[in-house]
């Protein structure tokens, strides 16, 4: 069996399940999933575990993202990005590059969204974009999510009776960059729209690295499996820890061990490779996944 991580590069017009589906083909390897789903029409980093790798999944979902992309503001769509119905229009004759950084500026923090309509969270069991394509509109929870940086990265340019510019985000697990490009309209006193997104870094991997199917399939082909990364890469962004020989057998059998660490979850190393994902309990930490 093959394991490893994979820093693919997700094109439009593909959902991260097709993304999986396909690389389960090329690797002629059941066992992969993804480390954090991206839109369709969005592209850029999808990390990918592959093998044993799979086990340590939901701490690639959990890292940070990084993302790049276009708000429009002047009009709103069913989808809060360009491939949705226009539903609201505002015109924009005037839009200060000061009015919108500081309006960026008030997002950065904890803060809470309202997922799009058109997404796949779940009220009642069912999507809640199974609801939207019937036309029926249903509460939607409520999450916080945190970012660490929003801001403009080009001029804003006035066009047909709207405003467009470049934006980054960096920020955490959940957050919806749609319902943020809309908020930050809302904030302005305009309609808006995300017309453009593309993640550029997840879970420590970055899109100058990153790979697509093609030229995935192109190395396994000619025998090259370079692209495959260690496990290591999965829990890069946990707190590490380094164990000494007494503690990776004491791991090995799930007994606790005593480590010099502060925070509830760490990942355990010896000799360069993860040999455990540990928690705190009761002033020891036990294994939570032992990767040996």
């Amino acid at each position: 069996m093959i394991s490893g991580i994979i820093n693919l590069k997700k094109e439009a017009g593909m959902t991260s399940h097709d993304a999986v589906f396909k690389l389960r083909k090329i690797l002629n390897e059941k066992k992969i999933g993804h480390g954090g789903t991206l839109d369709p029409d969005v592209t850029g980093v999808l990390p990918i575990a592959v093998g044993k790798s799979t086990r340590i999944i939901e701490y690639m979902t959990e890292a940070g993202k990084v993302y790049e992309g276009e708000i429009t503001i002047g009009f709103s769509t069913t989808t809060e990005d360009a491939s949705g119905e226009v539903v609201n229009v505002t015109v924009v004759s005037d839009l200060t590059e000061e009015a919108v950084d500081a309006a960026m500026s008030r997002f950065v923090g904890q803060i809470t969204q309202v997922p799009p309509m058109y997404s796949a969270v779940k009220v009642n069991g069912r999507r809640l974009y199974e609801y939207a394509r019937q036309g029926e509109v249903v509460e939607r929870p409520s999450r916080r999510v945190t970012i660490t940086e929003f801001s403009r990265t080009s001029p804003i340019v006035l066009n047909n009776n709207c405003a467009m510019f470049s934006f980054r985000v960096v920020c955490s697990k959940g957050t919806y960059v749609r319902t943020l490009s809309v908020d930050l309209g809302t904030a302005l006193g305009y309609a808006s729209h995300m017309s453009a997104l593309q993640r550029t870094a997840s879970a420590g991997l970055e899109l100058s690295s990153a790979l697509t199917l093609e030229q995935i399939k192109e190395k396994v082909n000619a025998g090259d499996w370079g692209f495959l990364l260690p496990i290591e890469y999965g829990v890069s962004e946990l707190p590490r820890v380094e164990l000494i020989e007494e503690a990776v057998t004491e791991i090995s059998y799930g007994r606790r061990v005593a480590l010099d660490a502060i925070t509830p979850l760490v990942a355990g190393f010896h000799d360069g490779k993860v040999i455990a994902i540990l928690e705190a309990r009761d002033n020891l930490y036990k294994p939570r996944k032992v990767l040996i």
